[in-house]
């Protein structure tokens, strides 16, 4: 069984076989059966009636042959399992396709299926299927749907066979299994102006060319998201690796969105906290950023990114750009709360290059974490951040808001260093926000002294 494709399941070979597993199969029909032929047969040799062994033989041996053409079929019987998508948004349903071949030369009773799937995807599916002539099919699907983003197994799935008769029942499961991804919602953003923007590769880039003739290439190692058509075959023999010319190296739009996921900046807990708000929150951004042609890197607070990530993060408006996207929404999908307190390891990272455009979605910030993040404008084309504060967000819409003098003077703090600083309010969607963002950094200075940004 995998998931997106249809694949053969295996029978768990583990289970024991032999008598104990044939008697363990009677139904209480067949027991019956059983226990009434003993007894005849019993009585017929006390009383010396042959007729009467005869039935009781039959009696005997019936629930037997039973058991045992029904332990012989279900290693018969052939599964395979079609999820379809693999990756879902939270909150959409995704279709899982279950088949059964009977590829032996007798008919099967009937067929019981059940597949195994966590609570949170809903109830566990059960089907009975009637008899399935030799050689023949049966196709059964269900949905699974999730509003919490995560990876969540389907599987193994059982199959529980009964003889015609009703004599014995046997179960047999598979040992594959699927796995469904749920990744964070992704909102469609407004194509707005930013500041400093360059098209991946339109005019007006600054590109340094390399010199001319094959012997004055210089080669360097392949790297996630280089064109293919750059492949410098004779240095590549040479060194045993993939390797790129450097004739070319255009200087692409750059943008980073930090994610902070300390568990002591957000409080509460579903799809509606704050907490899955900052995260589908950076994955609209990626997406949104790599459909524009620019090379985005997902950054945490304790410095960490994406597996496979290039030190210049993916590149858009390429064919990888899909394969990018997916394996950020892959890391987002199982990205949980870090036991870190402080900002300290991601401003380590920033402070070694220029970053571009900065994106930032912020929890709770104290006075301390505050001035370290202030500093990470420093090198960056732009910056924006985006600050939740969870005591709004923890707050029911039916009370009375409380102060908002903290976030206000964080805000303050931010905005003196040149951020684009928006406060978000609890359920505002993040396409406003992006639109306001966009007025603020283009329109009047920022109360507090910052002024209009301007990159490169």
């Amino acid at each position: 069984m995998s998931a997106g494709g249809t694949g053969r399941g295996e029978a768990d070979r583990g289970e024991k076989g032999g008598v104990r597993t044939v008697l363990a199969g009677l139904t209480t029909r067949g027991r019956s059966f059983l226990a009434a032929g003993l007894a005849a047969a019993v009585c017929a040799y006390v009383l010396g009636q042959p007729d009467l062994l005869r039935v009781g033989l039959l009696l005997a041996v019936l629930p037997l042959v039973c058991a045992a053409v029904l332990h012989r079929t279900r290693y018969r019987v052939a599964a395979s399992r079609r999820l379809s998508p693999g990756r879902v948004p939270a909150g959409s349903e995704a279709r899982v396709q279950l088949r059964m071949d009977n590829v032996s030369r007798l008919p099967t009773g009937l067929l019981m299926l059940q597949d195994r799937v966590p609570y949170v995807l809903g109830p566990r599916p059960r089907f009975v299927l009637d008899r399935v002539e030799a050689g023949g099919r049966r196709e059964v699907s269900y949905r699974v749907r999730s509003d919490l983003r995560g990876r969540y197994p389907l599987g193994p799935l059982q199959l529980r066979l009964s003889d015609p008769f009703g004599m014995c029942e046997l179960t047999r499961s598979f040992s594959a299994h699927d796995t469904l991804t749920v990744i964070p919602r992704v909102q469609a953003l407004p194509p707005v102006r930013l500041t400093g923007e360059a098209k991946g590769y339109g005019d007006g880039r600054q590109r340094a060319l390399a010199l001319a003739g094959e012997d004055d290439v210089v080669p360097r190692g392949y790297r996630y998201g280089d064109d293919l058509r750059r492949v410098h075959w004779r240095s590549t023999a040479r060194y045993g690796e993939l390797m790129v010319r450097r004739e070319e190296q255009p200087q692409r739009s750059r943008c980073t969105v930090l994610l902070d996921t300390r568990g002591t900046a957000f409080h509460g807990a579903g799809p509606d906290s704050a907490f899955e708000w900052a995260v589908a929150g950076a994955a609209s951004v990626l997406v949104h950023m790599l459909e524009r042609g620019f090379s985005v890197r997902l950054l945490t607070d304790t410095g960490s990114s994406v597996p496979g990530e290039g030190a210049d993060g993916f590149a858009g408006a390429s064919q990888e750009s899909a394969d990018a996207a997916g394996m950020m929404m892959d890391t987002l999908a199982v990205i949980g709360h870090s036991d870190g307190t402080g900002l300290s390891r991601a401003y380590d990272v920033l402070r070694g290059g220029n970053e571009g455009l900065l994106v930032a979605f912020f929890g709770d910030l104290d006075e301390e974490q505050a001035a370290v993040a202030a500093p990470m404008r420093q090198r960056s084309g732009a910056a924006i951040a985006f600050l939740l504060d969870s005591d709004d967000w923890g707050r029911e819409t039916d009370t009375v808001p409380g102060p908002a003098n903290r976030t206000a003077e964080r805000l303050r703090m931010l905005r003196e260093a040149g951020w684009t600083a928006l406060s978000v309010p609890r359920g505002t969607p993040l396409e406003a926000l992006w639109r306001q963002a966009d007025h603020e950094r283009t329109g009047a200075p920022a109360a507090g002294g910052a002024g209009r940004t301007e990159t490169r």
